[in-house]
């Protein structure tokens, strides 16, 4: 049974080691910003689960399950969000390659925005807006 265990925390922490290395190999060679920014989400957090598992078994300690469980939710959390923070940041700063992609469904959102007028500038130091009066 201790070998089973043994060969089974090996094989946990290799899978998750080898998709760790595979987000960093798509981060290098993927051509355009939203591949690479799949390859460093999508890949990395499912490596974290399975190195957190291997390590859970094979530390064999209830004390330490919700401290990887926490730590691999944040990641969970943190890692989808912020990926979607750098495409829409990606996007509008013409980052990203609009001509490869199969469905815009951001450019109406776009496209409203930036046809909307301006709100008028603010003067720090006067307190005025830049909206004239009327």
């Amino acid at each position: 049974m201790e070998m089973f265990v043994d060969i089974l925390v090996a094989v946990l922490l290799i899978a998750g080691c080898l998709m760790s290395l595979i987000a960093g190999i798509g981060l290098l060679t993927f051509p355009d910003m939203l591949t690479r920014m799949h390859a460093a989400t999508k890949p990395q957090v499912l490596g974290f689960l399975l190195i957190f598992t291997g390590l859970a078994i094979h530390l064999r300690s209830w004390a330490v399950v919700p401290v990887l469980f926490l730590a691999w939710g944040m990641q969970l959390l943190t890692a989808p969000v912020s990926a979607h923070m750098i495409g829409r940041s990606g996007y509008r700063t013409k980052h990203a390659a609009k001509d490869s992609l199969y469905a815009d469904e951001l450019k109406q959102i776009v496209d409203k925005t930036s046809s909307a007028p301006p709100t008028g500038t603010f003067d720090a130091t006067s307190g005025a807006t830049g909206k004239s009066e009327d």
